[in-house]
């Protein structure tokens, strides 16, 4: 197998984790679709710029972060006064229980109401799994920051959630 096509076939495989987190940054299925194909996009226009043996994932979760914070900027300076077209939806898992699904509905729900900088570090760390250095390499930010945001971000989740525990 050569190397582009296992850049593409890593790349692939990682789409469904920078959706998730794409989800997680725009709170809009249909934008995050659109931010991971263009994050898609870039990676493989640019993917002489990869370096060989780093990290893939860590690579495009950076350029997808770049993207929405592009699309941020743009949205605003633009001067629209209209609803957004449509609400984040949660699809559960059809096979969970019951109280599953809502413990889940509240927990996403919790975290589509933290700022966007503690979503993003919460988001990384407890949902994706990448460690403190990681995050911080990621998001371009000191690893006090980090933890200083996904502390505020836990604490702000179990606030939100009440007494739910689990």
């Amino acid at each position: 197998m050569d190397h582009t096509n296992a850049f593409e076939d890593e790349l692939v495989a990682l789409l469904p984790r920078l959706r998730r987190f794409a989800y997680s940054l725009c709170r809009s299925p249909s934008e995050a679709d659109d931010l991971v194909q263009q994050a898609a996009e870039r990676a493989l226009r640019s993917r002489d710029q990869w370096q060989e043996g780093t990290r893939l994932d860590s690579w495009c979760y950076r350029i997808l972060r770049n993207l929405w914070i592009d699309a941020g900027r743009i949205q605003s300076r633009r001067t629209k006064r209209e609803a957004p077209a449509e609400e984040a939806i949660h699809l559960p898992d059809p096979s969970a229980t019951a109280d599953t699904k809502l413990e889940l509905s509240q927990a996403m729900a919790a975290l589509q109401r933290l700022p966007a900088e503690q979503r993003e570090v919460v988001s990384l760390i407890l949902i994706e799994g990448f460690g403190y250095r990681e995050a911080a390499e990621m998001l371009d930010l000191p690893i006090g920051t980090i933890s200083s945001r996904l502390v505020r971000g836990r604490t702000a989740l179990l606030a939100m959630l009440g007494g739910f525990s689990k």
